[in-house]
């Protein structure tokens, strides 16, 4: 019996590049900042958009992340997608959003179970989930820190 050769990673290389990206000097002081930020970027899409906010330890964003793209009134993201741009990013912590195309942000029972389950997995990997913000076109946002749920 011939064994084959296995691979093995043995070095991950984070390649920082210099960005214009507006982002890149914005810092989040409240669910409002976040809302302005991931509005900019997904309240006009027409299915649910996740996006994950990656900051350092100063919440300056260092990254942005469209985890996921749903359907018109789903988005189904795993901790993985979530968590994989943050560790890439080298991110102290995030703010997840995603956007209802019906202008209603009030969140589903989904979106409060994946914002527990986001929370937990930071928990163990050590990066901070710091709140996931709902917002749509019509300007509303809601807060899930701010509602009890984190």
């Amino acid at each position: 019996m011939e064994l084959t050769p296995i691979f093995e990673v043995i070095r991950i290389k984070q390649e920082i590049k210099e960005s214009n990206a507006p982002f890149t000097v914005y810092t989040i002081t409240s669910p409002g900042d976040a809302h302005t930020l991931a509005a900019s970027y997904i309240a006009e899409e027409d299915r649910e958009v996740f996006l994950v906010m990656m900051l350092n330890t100063k919440n300056q964003v260092v990254g942005l992340h469209r985890a996921h793209v749903g359907s018109l009134n789903a988005s189904i993201v795993h901790p993985r997608d979530v968590m994989k741009s943050a560790i890439l990013n080298n991110a102290a912590s995030i703010i997840v959003s995603h956007q209802h195309p019906s202008g209603d942000t009030i969140p589903s029972k989904e979106d409060i179970e994946v914002t527990r389950r986001l929370a937990e997995a930071g928990r163990i990997l050590g990066i901070q989930v710091l709140d996931h913000v709902i917002v749509s076109q019509t300007g509303n946002h809601t807060s899930l820190k701010e509602k009890g749920y984190l």
